[in-house]
This record gives structure tokens, C-alpha cells and sequence, in this order.
């Protein structure tokens, strides 16, 4: 079935992005966004923990006299509400200080999968790019932000907002870690973040699957200091096998020689790696 094929291969995608990140040639790639994570998460932690108290009282100051009753399980939801606003914030964060090094690490991932040399980019090209890739950042912010919001106020209904709440925010989380870190490979060849969306909705069952084994990670405290270069590794492995085929041409004949993509093909050449053999076939089938 077309749903068990592209469960596999997004798990197949998670997994090479952990085996991607020991390569030799990434390493020095991936520390630079491990240490901000690092520093990011300490000072957003020290900020929750000193405010927490303040912000648990101002959430439970929505709660009307008539449903006092609830206080107990209100208060429960607020604790998790507030964990969830640290969770939004730390991704957010994170994207806007780590993209332009994501999208270099995207790049040298790229090389080595294809054997192809990228365009030389000279440091002045790459500053020159960092606007763009923030400007990536915020399309994904405002993509987001409304739904996020939605989702936060209906959290306060009784019984939506503690079964259904719950489960559309964790599938809809999932399908932002899937677009925030494709996003990577995607932007880097010039493709759309329109373009980008429809793609990935082509595959949807592997896109969820991969961004809801991401999610999952950002749960678990030290690994989500480490799975945001798993993720971009990860993401880039699936932009090469299942959409860099169609869309390759596409993005250099927009963007030429100014592109950050790769160049015109040559032998392989590059560091070989060896991944994991899970027969998944490139070019899934779209979801209908």
C-alpha cells in the first residue's frame, strides 16, 4: 500500500539523518547549530522557570467563577499549555538563528549524496543569502502562527480541548517539522515556499511520518539538542531521492548561476557513505 510505503521511508529518512551526522566532512557543520541550541534552550529555560508561576495565573485568570469546578484539570492544561508556548518558542527561535547555518549544512549533505560539486559560494555570496533564508523563516511563522493560535484557544473548551486539541496539534506540529526542515534543501535551489508545500503534500504520509519522529525527539531532553542537524541531514536525503529529479531543472533554469544548488554534474567524487537498506523507491506515488 501506498501509506505503508511512505511510513517506511519516512522512518528511512529519520534514520539516515542520524547516520548522516557522523559522516566525516559534516561534523564541523553540525556543531555550530548543536551550540546555539544548547544556548538558546538554557536562557528560554531560566526564563519559563522564573516566569512560570506569573504565566500559570494569568491562564487560570481565563477560567470563569461557574467552572471552578474544573480549577484541577484547568490548571493541568495551563502547566501544558505553557510547555507547549516554550516548545513553539524554542522552535522558532531556533529556526531563525540556526537557518543560515541549516541551509549550509543542507548544501554539503546535497554534495555528498549526488557526487556533485556545489557553485562556488564566496563568503560575501552567503551573507548576501541571509535575508532570504530569514525571509523563509518568517513565511513559515506566518504559515503557522494563526493555526497555533486557533489551536491554543480552542485548548480551552472542555473535552475538545483536552481529546481533540491535543492530537491535531501533535499532526499539525508534524507537518511543520517536515516543512521547516525540507525547507532547507528546497530553498537553497531557488523552489518556492508554495512549491515546497504542494510537494510535500504529494507525499503526506512520509512527510507526517518523518516530521512526527522529529517532534517526537524535541520531547526528549538532550536528543533535541542534537535532532535539529539529524533533521536537516534527514530532510535533504528525502529532497535528493524523492524530489530534486522533478524539481532540479526547474530551480536552475530560475535561478542559474546565481543559485546556491549544485553545478553542472560531474563524476562522483565525493565522500561515500554507506545507508541504511530499507528499499525505499524514490518518487513516491501522490496521496489522492
Amino acid at each position: 500500500m501506498i501509506e505503508e510505503k511512505e511510513i517506511k521511508s519516512g522512518f528511512h529518512y529519520f534514520v539516515m539523518g542520524w547516520h548522516l551526522i557522523t559522516q566525516k566532512g559534516l561534523r564541523r557543520f553540525v556543531i555550530m547549530p548543536i551550540l546555539l541550541n544548547v544556548l538558546l534552550m538554557t536562557g528560554l529555560l531560566w526564563l519559563f522557570i522564573t516566569q512560570i508561576s506569573g504565566m500559570i495565573d494569568w491562564v487560570m485568570g481565563f477560567l470563569p467563577s461557574w467552572l471552578d469546578w474544573l480549577s484541577s484539570i484547568m490548571f493541568v492544561m495551563s502547566l501544558a499549555m505553557i510547555l507547549i508556548l516554550f516548545y513553539f518558542s524554542f522552535t522558532m527561535l531556533s529556526g531563525f538563528i540556526a537557518a543560515p547555518f541549516n541551509g549550509l549544512l543542507a548544501e554539503k549533505v546535497e554534495k555528498m549524496l549526488t557526487g556533485e560539486n556545489l557553485a562556488d559560494v564566496t563568503m560575501a555570496d552567503f551573507i548576501k543569502d541571509v535575508p532570504r533564508m530569514l525571509g523563509r523563516e518568517w513565511q513559515k511563522l506566518l504559515y503557522s502562527l494563526p493555526i497555533y493560535i486557533a489551536l491554543f484557544l480552542f485548548g480551552f473548551m472542555p473535552l475538545l480541548g483536552q481529546i481533540v486539541v491535543p492530537i491535531v496539534a501533535f499532526a499539525f506540529t508534524a507537518w511543520m517539522m517536515a516543512i521547516q526542515y525540507c525547507d532547507y534543501p528546497f530553498d537553497n535551489h531557488k523552489i518556492s515556499f508554495h512549491t515546497m508545500r504542494i510537494k510535500l503534500k504529494e507525499n503526506r504520509i512520509q512527510s507526517l511520518t518523518f516530521g512526527g519522529l522529529i517532534t517526537l525527539c524535541t520531547f526528549a531532553p538532550v536528543i533535541n539538542l542534537v535532532v535539529i542537524p539529524v533533521a536537516v541531514c534527514g530532510a535533504t536525503a528525502m529532497w535528493v531521492e524523492t524530489y530534486r529529479k522533478e524539481l532540479y531543472g526547474q530551480a536552475m533554469g530560475k535561478s542559474g548561476k546565481n543559485s546556491t544548488a549544485v553545478s553542472t554534474p560531474k563524476s562522483a567524487s565525493g565522500t561515500e557513505i554507506s545507508t541504511p537498506n530499507t528499499n525505499i523507491q524514490p518518487n513516491n506515488p501522490p496521496i489522492r
